[in-house]
């Protein structure tokens, strides 16, 4: 019998490509959405497969599965700006009582555990790079503060299930990841220029553009994901590329890539904005032997033809989410 992975967030850009990650090494996969962010497209492919089983329920509510589960990954929650302050107390729930949740499931099922933290961990680092002894420099009360301090939170309490239940646990810090499935104007900078570009606006910079950014190729982070889970290590790891890049230069690679003659039009930075992003992957490399091999380019190449063959409808729609339904007044 195959082993049963367990999956939350598996309609999402990052949760989907697990999907297809995991069916393709063999395991059952059990994925879990509400569709809050996530769209059913990016499984569309996988409800025929005899190894693929979905669920649709929000993990921020109790979640009983009646069969063995051997992993789980948690996935579940919104991860870009203009999600996570629309729906703000939806992303403190699933960063908690979501990952309550599924670590009482996991020790329920002798299950091991990974989790998605994020580099956001770090809030507006004063340690460049950021490497996992960093403690970081976060504003709790501050916009984006629901979605830091949810993530902190979620990696206390997995630490927590780890010291006093014993349960097997892995954390993993990711940082900017891009690729096809992303959602169109969902706030991130990879998706907006591209949108832009095809849409033939101009390229929207915050403040001066001098703010860095370091991204990393989906297919490289799921490896290392996937390295992660099957490792010995339990503290968390950072996962990204450490190429760093400037916003400013990121949109003249843009305009070059797309073949644009759009401009750059400069908007005031959003409150809270991280200055700088960048992983030391040090220990990545020494315990999961792990570090990207796509270069940007050629990453960037494969997301913007993933883009460019999106219906009209899509790209031209500016609101890609109503939370209405998710949202108690």
């Amino acid at each position: 019998m195959p082993k049963t992975i367990l999956i939350t967030g598996a309609a999402g850009f990052l949760g989907s490509h697990l999907c297809d990650r995991f069916i393709g090494e063999g395991f059952r996969v059990l994925g879990v959405d509400n569709f809050i962010t996530g769209d059913k497209d990016n499984i569309q492919h996988l409800f025929d497969h005899s190894n693929f089983h979905f669920i649709e329920h929000d993990v921020t509510v109790h979640i009983d599965i009646e069969e063995p589960i051997d992993y789980i990954l948690h996935f579940a929650s919104p991860a870009s700006p203009i999600d996570y302050l629309k729906i703000p107390i939806q992303t403190l729930k699933v960063g908690s009582l979501g990952t309550h949740n599924l670590l009482g499931l996991a020790k329920a099922k002798k299950a091991r555990i990974l989790i998605a933290s994020t580099s956001e961990v770090y809030g507006d680092p004063l340690v460049h790079p950021q490497s996992e002894d960093y403690f970081g420099n976060v504003n709790s009360i501050g916009p984006r503060g629901v979605y830091d301090e949810a993530k902190r939170f979620q990696e206390a309490i997995t630490m927590a299930y780890h010291r006093f239940h014993g349960l097997e646990t892995r954390i993993a810090r990711i940082f900017n990841t891009y690729g096809p499935r992303m959602r169109l104007n969902d706030g991130r900078v990879i998706p907006a220029f591209m949108g832009q570009a095809l849409r033939g606006e101009d390229l929207s910079v915050f403040g001066k553009g001098a703010q860095t950014r370091s991204f990393c190729y989906v297919d490289d982070l799921v490896e290392g994901i996937y390295r992660l889970l099957f490792s010995d290590y339990s503290n968390p790891v950072n996962l990204g590329n450490p190429d760093e890049i400037t916003i400013i230069e990121f949109a003249d690679e843009i305009l070059k890539l797309t073949n644009s003659d759009q401009k750059i039009s400069f908007k005031t930075l959003p409150e809270d904005d991280p200055l700088k992003r960048q992983p030391d992957i040090t220990l990545a490399k020494k315990v999961l032997n792990w570090s990207p091999q796509i270069a940007r380019k050629e990453g960037m190449k494969i997301t913007f033809n993933y883009f460019q063959n999106l219906s009209d409808e899509k790209l031209t729609k500016i609101d890609h989410k109503d939370f209405s339904k998710h949202i108690k007044q």
